[in-house]
């Protein structure tokens, strides 16, 4: 690591760990705002993905915990797409074939760009789920989740925003339902994701450490926050905007 853990730099690494927790627990693309951080501190573009999964683990396990506690964890449905999620999680993780990063993040911003008018089209959906309540989910459910697995282990950044749209546009479920089936998703497939890096040697646990205090703190308060009746609109509205910074973000980063 090339630069000095001052005082300072350990506030704003715990600080950026707290709105990548929130921001990720609520809607998703947290990892936009660590990622670049831990490699403006000097780590390698790929340990600072494997560190990153420090906080993500935690995070996530906390934020599961607390929906799994106040009574929002659908665990049958979740349970039935923790095998698909998982194996392309692993996957994600493992490939080392040279692809066309311009090409995949046009793709990525294009796919959010989607996500924005689905979610202002249908805003009710996102609110409250069908009508007639979430489905089991079934093969091509299945199929779904596994891509968005491989996505998420690849990469992270923006896999939370892709799991809801599956869970609430597909399934059915409502945004708070969704945020605590997703939770348990993106625990799951990152606890196999980690060792991955973590066999490769790129994993920093000191700053991982330090980010994943701030992580956790973030996903707690956003619990406390998601399960509030009067914040549902509020969590609606912040998704709205992640997906617009994510996939403008997308865009500069293809195009500069």
């Amino acid at each position: 690591m090339e630069t000095a853990l001052t005082p300072w730099i350990i506030v704003a690494v715990i600080g950026a760990g707290f709105l990548a927790g929130f921001i990720n627990t609520l809607a998703g693309s947290g990892s936009a705002i660590t990622l670049p951080l831990l490699v403006f501190l000097g780590l390698p573009a790929n340990v600072a993905n494997g560190t990153n999964r420090i906080g993500v683990l935690l995070q996530t396990g906390v934020s599961t915990e607390s929906f799994h506690r106040k009574g929002y964890l659908h665990w049958r449905e979740a349970l039935t797409l923790l095998l698909p999620t998982i194996v392309g999680g692993v996957l994600g993780a493992q490939i080392a074939v040279n692809l066309n990063e311009r090409a995949m993040r046009m793709a990525i911003a294009g796919m959010l760009i989607l996500t924005f008018f689905l979610i202002i089209l249908k805003p009710k959906r996102w609110l409250v789920g069908r009508a007639e309540g979430a489905r089991q989910p079934g093969w091509k459910e299945w199929v779904l989740f596994f891509f968005i697995g491989i996505y998420g282990g690849f990469i992270q950044a923006g896999v939370g925003i892709f799991l809801l749209v599956g869970l609430v546009m597909a399934i059915g479920h409502d945004l708070i339902h969704a945020n605590a089936i997703k939770s348990l998703l993106v625990l799951a497939f990152n606890i196999f994701a980690f060792f991955v890096f973590l066999y490769h040697g790129q994993v920093d646990w000191l700053l991982g450490i330090i980010l994943a205090i701030g992580n956790i703190v973030g996903a707690w308060a956003a619990v406390k926050f998601a399960t509030k009746a009067w914040a549902q609109i509020w969590v609606y509205r912040l998704l709205l905007v992640v997906v617009v910074a994510s996939a403008v973000r997308m865009l500069y980063m293809a195009l500069k």
